[in-house]
């Protein structure tokens, strides 16, 4: 996960078919438009009418708005009958084949094959538990941080201004998540393909058209990489059904670490003074250079730990069960596998995007540990004891276990997973340490 401060001025025109002024390279373009004083002029009036609808530290509107704009400038047809029958058809394949692979049992999700536009609409009430926390950091951290550049006699007075800053950055962030989003939604495969389930509950989702562009370049037959896609969507959804306290485990972690972010306006401030005024996109430059990331704490640096080392679990686990589950019946499982592991770990060009201009990183870096380590327990446990392990959070290996997967499955720093004195408590529900 990147250390990023997320700002951003993506403001959409509506009235802009082409989306040409609200790509990511240039967050900058839709508020300037052309050169001209009437572009400007246009530009500002859209940007007053979004600050007197803001409210709280995200302009989520504008936020579904640009990401749609930007789907809809570069095509995105809907789906079809034949969209929808395919992806129906490798989902019933995947939820038979994970039957002999895990003993969680199927949801009886719902098929659906979504456009891009139906991605953002479905998955961003999810998006915004996962981003608000550090929305509402940022904006907190920047009302504390704005007295104090201020001279003491005009601290009194400051009260409006900072209302006013707020609105702004509601406004700022609203639009960098909307750019981060309508990145993404190029390359997502599945409503899970970050990591978390982002579909509604009872909701399995597959998109076609990404789904077709990704296995254009693997020379692989698009029915295997449908349902071989499709297994890993349904392995992840049974996996976080099973365990509810999951979700809310990765959501305290994002929460623990935008607790600890602040704001140096001082750096700040010496940063923008090096930029030319002549020139709005050096502002974007100067944003995409680092200079406002400031250094984790080591309360932040464990929430780090702590996220990354459970998208592993999850990522591992899911990539060991839909092995099982294909490798004997889709005769490009290995090959498959080992281009999702890459993709997973490195992540592709419109994630690494989202990352940078919000500031949420969702890949594992120790996904082939848990791999091996989730393998190793079905090999000498079995694949029961293994899924047993999900039963409650304090069951689950640690960092340690990840370096020595065989003494983890041989039980040695385990016992025997007795889960009768665990307390029932799910830690992530209870208040952060002061």
């Amino acid at each position: 996960m990147v250390n990023d401060i997320p700002f951003g001025f993506g403001l959409p025109d509506p009235d802009d078919a082409e989306g040409s002024s609200g790509t990511p390279d240039n967050p900058f373009g839709a508020l300037f438009g052309g050169a001209g004083s009437a572009d400007i002029g246009a530009a500002l009036q859209r940007f007053g009418q979004l600050l007197s609808t803001s409210s709280g530290p995200v302009h989520w509107q504008l936020a579904h708005d640009t990401a749609r704009q930007q789907v809809a400038a570069e095509g995105d047809p809907s789906m079809t009958a034949g969209d929808r029958a395919a992806v129906t058809e490798a989902v019933e394949i995947a939820e038979v084949w994970l039957d002999d692979a895990t003993s969680l049992p199927s949801t009886g999700a719902t098929p659906q094959a979504w456009s891009r536009a139906e991605w953002i609409d479905q998955t961003l009430p999810r998006w915004k538990s996962l981003i608000l926390p550090l929305a509402e950091r940022m904006a907190q951290a920047s009302t504390e941080a704005m007295p104090q550049q201020l001279p003491e006699e005009m601290r009194a007075m400051a009260g409006p201004l900072l209302g006013m800053m707020g609105q702004m950055s509601g406004v700022m962030f609203g639009g960098q998540v909307g750019q981060g989003l309508g990145t993404l939604a190029h390359e997502v495969l599945t409503s899970t393909d970050v990591g978390v389930p982002l579909a509604p509950d009872g909701t399995v989702a597959l998109l076609p058209r990404n789904v077709t562009e990704f296995g254009a370049g693997l020379s692989i037959p698009d029915d295997q990489v449908r349902i071989y896609l499709a297994t890993r969507e349904c392995a992840h959804v049974r996996l976080f059904q099973h365990a509810p306290w999951l979700a809310s485990r990765i959501e305290s972690a994002v929460s623990d670490y935008a607790r600890g972010i602040s704001v140096d306006l001082t750096g700040i401030e010496q940063a923008l003074g090096g930029v030319d005024p002549s020139r709005p996109e050096a502002i974007a430059e100067l944003m995409s250079s680092g200079v406002f990331e400031p250094p984790a704490t080591p309360e932040q640096q464990a929430a780090l730990d702590r996220l990354e080392h459970l998208l592993a679990l999850v990522e591992g686990w899911v990539d060991a069960v839909t092995s099982d589950a294909c490798e004997a019946r889709l005769p490009s499982a290995a090959a498959l596998r080992e281009t999702m592991r890459r993709r997973r770990a490195s992540g592709g060009p419109a994630e690494r995007t989202f990352e940078t201009l919000v500031g949420l990183n969702l890949r594992p870096r120790r996904l082939r540990d848990a791999s091996t380590l989730w393998a190793a327990v079905a090999e000498q446990r079995s694949a029961a004891e293994r899924d047993h392990i999900w039963s409650h959070p304090d069951l689950l290996p640690d960092a340690a276990d990840l370096d020595d997967p065989a003494a983890f499955a041989a039980g040695t720093t385990t016992g025997d997973w007795d889960i009768s004195t665990l307390d029932d408590t799910d830690p992530a529900d209870e208040p952060p340490a002061p």
